[in-house]
């Protein structure tokens, strides 16, 4: 194992390899060889932040577990633990005591605001001709919808024509996919 500490014959921080491990660190320098004892480096405490966890219709509170030199930023992705259950979540909001920041360090961050993406509702509007039929698929965060896919909805045999991502871009070039989870709206034609 390798660790980044400073050599007294070099006289700068080299890399060294550890020869052994106990109260302290026996470790050589892969420039000069010397051998020499230095302090083991602090273990990291977890911190555990509060996170609000959106599934659709309903609300958890959970927790995440990060380092202290963790960063994050919105639109990260982790797992919240809820009890013994767990749920891949994406950063969706963060709270710095009163201020809502794009991104911030773990030791700064009261609450994350998150949402579930392993299984997420899809929000599908059909349009028949005169009017528009919405549906509600719950799928895989992963799954793919397909600009000019036809896809089975709610005994619907419907063509994709356009999809609404939710950064707000919108995708109509055929062919073009994007997962269940980065999806805010599918529109499509009933055939």
């Amino acid at each position: 194992m390798m660790y980044e500490v400073h050599c007294p014959i070099c006289g700068e921080e080299t890399t060294h390899r550890i020869l052994k491990e106990s109260s302290d660190l026996l470790v050589q320098c892969d420039i000069c060889s010397h051998v020499h004892h230095v302090t083991c480096p602090p273990t990291p405490k977890p911190l555990f932040i509060r996170a609000i966890i959106s599934d659709e219709d309903r609300s958890l509170v959970g927790t995440i577990e990060l380092s202290e030199s963790d960063k994050v930023l919105i639109g990260d992705f982790f797992v919240a633990e809820i009890g013994d259950e767990d749920y891949n979540v994406e950063v969706c909001g963060i709270e710095a005591g009163f201020r809502r920041p794009s991104r911030a360090r773990a030791p700064d961050i009261t609450a994350l605001w998150t949402r579930v993406i392993d299984s997420v509702v899809a929000k599908i509007s059909v349009h028949d001709g005169m009017r528009t039929i919405p549906c509600y698929v719950r799928c895989e965060g992963e799954r793919d919808f397909q600009i000019g896919a036809i896809e089975t909805i709610d005994d619907m045999n419907v063509r994709i024509s356009h999809i609404k991502l939710r950064n707000g871009s919108m995708m109509r070039k055929e062919g073009w996919k994007a997962y269940a989870r980065k999806i805010r709206r599918v529109y499509g034609t009933r055939l």
